[in-house]
């Protein structure tokens, strides 16, 4: 099993999908390592011989991954947040950042809607 960034890729996915486990990494981002490094996108994480894993690392270490990119995302929405712009804003009251409506479907950042039991009326 290689353990890269901390991470333990999955042994039985292709090397192409198994570096995208890596918090930043993409497909995108695990293709270009790979080409760079010379391994076939292809081939499975278990084939990989240590050579090649130590190159992996030393390619992966040129990119902001994992602890880095996560710190460094917080810093940026805590930025907006202390200016106080639309999207610091957006972000401290828990709704959507990039424009999406919230009248309805907006569910996953606003969370789950209580239900109220409905009140009588009183009868006159």
């Amino acid at each position: 099993m290689a353990r890269i960034a901390g991470i333990d890729l999955p042994k039985n996915k292709r090397g192409e999908i198994g570096l995208t486990y890596i918090y930043g990494i993409g497909r995108t981002s695990a293709q270009k390592i790979l080409t760079a490094v010379g391994i076939d996108a292809g081939k499975k994480v278990s084939e990989w011989t240590d050579d090649e894993v130590s190159q992996l690392r030393q390619e992966i270490d040129k990119y902001k991954t994992e602890g880095t990119l996560r710190s460094e995302i917080q810093i940026n929405i805590k930025r907006l947040m202390d200016i106080g712009c639309y999207r610091g804003i957006r972000h401290r009251r828990g709704l959507p950042v990039r424009g999406q409506r919230t009248r309805t479907n907006a569910r996953t950042r606003k969370g789950r809607k209580k239900t109220v039991a409905g009140k009588k009326k009183a009868v006159k």
